[in-house]
């Protein structure tokens, strides 16, 4: 296999992707903010399955972060990110600097409505106006076949996924399973901002996502709104844990629901300290 190759400006991306397009490759594509854990790494060696050429995009995109947010202690691994890349068979990383992707007169904005309302567009003002954004860009500049997104950030991809349907743009997303800790942790580049006491605790999470999932499954006819205070408990009983939102909506459309019909996602964001962790599960009660 040839050696991974970098590209800081978009001119060169467009160069390299070009030349593998001209050869008849498929191109694959992973958009990250670096940080990269074994999660990211499952994305690109599912597009390394697909596709004959993996691009990587490494980018802590200012416009997804609000005033208050951790843009400037993000962690930026790069050499470690590249490393990783390179090991998981990646052809090609795009680590830009923010002034080439966001020049001084940059004004336009791309913005999914509805979708966005609730979740993480509730209680992150203006963050997936910054997320489809930066993606709209990445796929006009690298402009891949295919654009692999995880589950465990389930309302961006859902985002991504409508934007690329109502603008046509031509690429399929593929949303790939969560990769979890072996406790059962969401995989997060967050992860490491956590105190060896948060980090012992974060685990309830998924554990009570996961007894919700049973207790649905036992068939116990309560309302939405009951299943969902029981979960509120649960995670209130997590030592110094304050519950950023708990919800149970419609696993398309992310409305919230009243009776329980379909697919369930069940999304909750929970603070540890500084840090914010989201994790979901699908429920489909047809089954």
């Amino acid at each position: 296999m040839a050696e991974m190759q970098t590209a800081t400006t978009i001119a060169q991306l467009r160069m390299l992707v070009s030349c593998a397009r001209k050869s008849g490759s498929k191109i694959g594509f992973v958009p990250t903010m670096g940080a990269l854990h074994e999660g990211h790494m499952s994305l690109a060696h599912e597009a390394r399955k697909h596709c004959d050429f993996v691009v990587v995009s490494i980018f802590v995109n200012p416009m997804q972060f609000g005033p208050d947010e951790d843009f400037h202690r993000y962690p930026r691994p790069l050499q470690d990110d590249l490393k990783l890349c390179s090991n998981a068979g990646v052809n090609l990383v795009f680590n830009p600097s923010v002034e080439e992707m966001f020049p001084a007169d940059f004004t336009t904005v791309v913005e999914v409505n509805r979708l966005t309302n609730n979740l993480c567009g509730k209680s992150r003002p203006g963050h997936f106006k910054g997320v489809t954004t930066v993606v709209m860009k990445l796929f006009g500049q690298v402009q891949p076949d295919i654009a692999y997104l995880g589950q465990k950030d389930a309302q961006q991809a859902l985002v991504i996924k409508r934007m690329a349907r109502d603008l046509d743009l031509p690429v399929d997303i593929v949303i790939c399973p969560t990769l979890r800790e072996a406790d059962g942790l969401a995989m997060s580049s967050r992860n490491r901002y956590l105190s060896s006491e948060q980090r012992s605790v974060a685990p309830l999470i998924f554990k009570s996502l996961c007894l919700l999932k049973e207790e649905m499954g036992l068939g116990k006819h309560k309302l939405i709104s009951q299943y969902r205070e029981d979960l509120l408990k649960r995670l209130e009983a997590i030592p110094k844990a304050l519950i950023d939102y708990i919800e149970i909506v419609d696993a398309d459309s992310l409305e919230v629901l009243q009776t329980m019909s379909g697919a369930l996602l069940v999304a909750v964001a929970i603070r540890l300290g500084n840090t914010r962790l989201i994790d979901n599960i699908i429920i489909n009660t047809s089954a």
